[in-house]
């Protein structure tokens, strides 16, 4: 059979950038799946995605003309339904012969095989495999029913269709070709009103030739590249900006870096078929703006890259990637460098305009503005932000902290209603900054509410300073708790007060700043801060909401389900303790005693839980009767003193790892006591011995959850 390599492309109008990677990485790997469970390509099959602002395309290897046929085996149904007594077909038989175009010819060939507690009758046969052109025809149907395609255009066919003008088809943008070559085959298959070819169209303005003609699917890439001036492949084409923005920048000298910014690298490679990275400026009067509004409209807007010294600070120079390479650049940079000035003058007038007002002047605004229907306004959640922080600074650093939190807090949203951040909200927090200094308050003030937002994402850094963290803390707890106590809870994928992301900033902030705060006290200083008749009780879901984050991201970061398990099942309300907690479980779990202590922890566990009312931890020492309940009593008098001390100087990796030498006592135990004894008096002390080896067992975690 011929077996030659396969390239698939559509040709179409322009693409959305920021799905186009997707599209193409779907387009690519349907395709192949499908080819592959048809027996027309390889498992092994390499499967290369192009994709560029025109075009989608794929390159799967050692694809066969024609798959191999396929022995098939059917069931028909039982031999004693299928055969009469004298072993002759029966009518059902002579049926379900006809149907798979069998006639009573085939009765002889059938094969009896046990099938359950009977013995059934198969009919096998030979399925021939798919051709190529009816095998791709529906892989590229199925590739193009499954492309991920953010927003459906509609448009009317002009030829190849029943209705010219009239019959429409639904797909991301208007298709204008089709090519699918097997080698230097063309395969014949349509798709979107289109007839396949061996032709594509190259670059809009710069291709050598057009239409550009493909030899064979192999040469797909060179070709492209050297007839129609276009990089299809994706990847090549972010590596060829990525390389020239570092010669431009090498250029303008000064230890110059581009802005790191792989989203707008990954959109700006999706607009363009052949870059061409062009060094521009802007003049120098607008330096005087923040950074960050500069940037921001450079990127967002223009998609731009800023150009950053070697301390990091913004230049007026910035690079451009164009789609097309004059040989005199100068009225592509000069187009670019015009249309970035009025962007640049209106963020100078909106900073401008935004200092003539002082943040403190702008609080009672804030009283206009609705957070929430249920919630109130602004201005009513910033003094409830304040209420909490005022309680947590007093808690970490009191009058002090709590009056640097509280003035931080009063003024952390009035940002919100400067015109900078009208015009762009991305730079809420970071405007009231420098506001914030322009209005004379202290760096500590203006670090704190530019700093209240963090972590936004995961990874992100935290507050730089206490004051700030406090504000963190207190803005995400009201937000948790307001949301919570109305019931507007994350359901499945859809979390629109990112209440998930604020829970995980709140377990970040406790963990890693080392804040010895517990949190069911935030949570209720958080509810205290709300009219009783706002909320409605909603504490215990709160505090499981954040166990069941803090699950998760501990697992993210390499604990097992076990380990992870074993402390948070003990709903540890001082999260700072937690990664020493859990560093003392794993050494722990990597000693010899700990999978029999973990057994009988569980063990313990099971027997307490079985027992009548509450045992209390008391052990009544002339009431032991055996040596072996003598013994582990014994072992514990001079082991779980020591293991206490260490827990309470929180060094819980030396606690667990003294209480490892109780193993052997607790196997003698349980090998030679019984624990439920017919004296009752008997019975109790003895429950009360294991209720106190289990109290001291876990305080540092739950080792019954170390127990495979």
């Amino acid at each position: 059979m011929t077996v030659q390599n396969l390239l698939v492309e559509l040709f179409v109008e322009e693409l959305p950038p920021k799905a186009l990677k997707k599209l193409g990485d779907a387009f690519a790997s349907v395709l192949a799946d499908q080819l592959k469970a048809q027996g027309l390509a390889p498992d092994e099959a390499v499967v290369t995605a192009y994709a560029s602002p025109r075009r989608l395309a794929a390159h799967v290897t050692g694809v066969l003309a024609r798959a191999e046929d396929k022995a098939v085996s059917q069931k028909l149904m039982p031999v004693s339904v299928g055969l009469d007594a004298s072993g002759q077909p029966t009518p059902a038989l002579l049926k379900r012969l006809a149907a798979l175009g069998a006639d009573a010819s085939a009765v002889a060939g059938l094969k009896h095989a046990p099938d359950g507690k009977a013995e059934a009758l198969f009919y096998e046969s030979v399925a021939p495999g798919a051709a190529l052109a009816a095998g791709l025809q529906k892989a590229l149907d199925e590739a193009l029913a499954k492309l991920p395609i953010p927003k459906v255009m509609s448009y009317q066919l002009e030829t190849d269709c029943e209705l010219p003008g009239w019959t429409s088809v639904n797909f991301v943008r208007p298709a204008h070709g089709l090519v699918a070559l097997h080698g230097s085959t063309v395969v014949p298959v349509k798709a979107l009103g289109l007839t396949s070819g061996n032709t594509t169209h190259g670059h809009r303005f710069e291709a050598a030739v057009s239409p550009v003609v493909l030899k064979d699917a192999d040469s797909y890439a060179v070709t492209l590249q050297g007839d129609g001036a276009v990089i299809a492949s994706f990847a090549e084409r972010k590596a060829e900006i990525a390389r020239q923005l570092a010669a431009a920048a090498a250029k303008v000298g000064g230890g110059c870096q581009p802005i790191e910014d792989d989203a707008l690298l990954e959109e700006v490679t999706a607009l363009v078929e052949r870059p061409n990275v062009l060094i521009c400026e802007f003049e120098a009067q607008f330096l005087g703006v923040p950074q960050e509004c500069l940037i921001l409209t450079m990127k967002a807007n223009q998609k731009y890259f800023p150009l950053l010294d070697a301390q990091g600070k913004l230049t007026n120079k910035f690079l451009v990637v164009s789609n097309i390479s004059p040989s005199d650049a100068s009225a592509v940079i000069g187009g670019n460098e015009r249309v970035v000035r009025p962007r640049l003058a209106d963020a100078k007038f909106f900073f401008d305009q935004d200092r003539k007002k002082t943040l403190a002047s702008r609080v009672e605004g804030l009283g206009k503005v609705v957070y929430h229907n249920k919630l109130g306004t602004q201005g009513e959640r910033t003094e409830r932000v304040r209420a909490i922080a005022r309680a947590i600074g007093q808690q970490l650093g009191g009058d002090v902290l709590a009056k640097s939190a509280d003035t931080a807090a009063q003024l952390a949203k009035t940002d919100l209603l400067t015109d900078m951040v009208g015009e762009f909200p991305e730079l809420q927090g970071i405007m009231g900054g420098y506001y914030a200094r322009h209005d004379g308050l202290t760096e500590d003030i203006a670090f704190a509410i530019e700093d209240h937002y963090k972590p936004r994402f995961a990874g992100d850094e935290l507050p730089r300073n206490l004051t700030g963290v406090v504000v963190a803390l207190a803005d995400k707890l009201e937000t948790l708790v307001g949301m919570f106590g109305i019931g507007n809870l994350p359901t499945g994928d859809k979390d629109p007060f990112a209440l998930r992301r604020h829970a995980l900033g709140v377990i970040r902030l406790l963990i890693e700043r080392d804040l010895p705060l517990r949190l069911d006290t935030l949570v209720n200083d958080a509810f205290a801060a709300f009219p009783r008749s706002m909320l409605g009780d909603a504490h215990t879901d709160l505090l499981s909401f954040f166990f069941d984050r803090l699950s998760g991201q501990l697992r993210e970061q390499g604990y097992t389900s076990n380990e992870v398990e074993a402390v948070v099942s003990m709903r540890p309300v001082v999260l700072n303790a937690v990664p020493r907690q859990l560093q003392a479980v794993r050494a722990f779990a990597a000693l010899p005693e700990a999978p029999a202590l973990a057994a009988a922890n569980k063990r313990i566990g099971n027997i307490l839980k079985k027992s009548e009312g509450n045992v209390a931890a008391t052990v009544n020492e002339s009431a032991l009767v055996e040596q072996a309940e003598k013994d582990l009593f014994a072992a514990m008098q001079a082991t779980v003193p020591a293991a206490n001390a260490q827990f309470d100087a929180g060094d819980y990796t030396a606690s667990l790892q003294s209480l490892a030498a109780l193993r052997a006592p607790v196997d003698a135990f349980f090998d030679g006591v019984m624990v439920n004894a017919d004296d009752p008096a008997l019975k109790a002390n003895r429950l009360g011995l294991l209720r106190e080896l289990h109290d001291a067992m876990n305080r540092v975690a739950d080792l019954s959850r170390l127990a495979t």
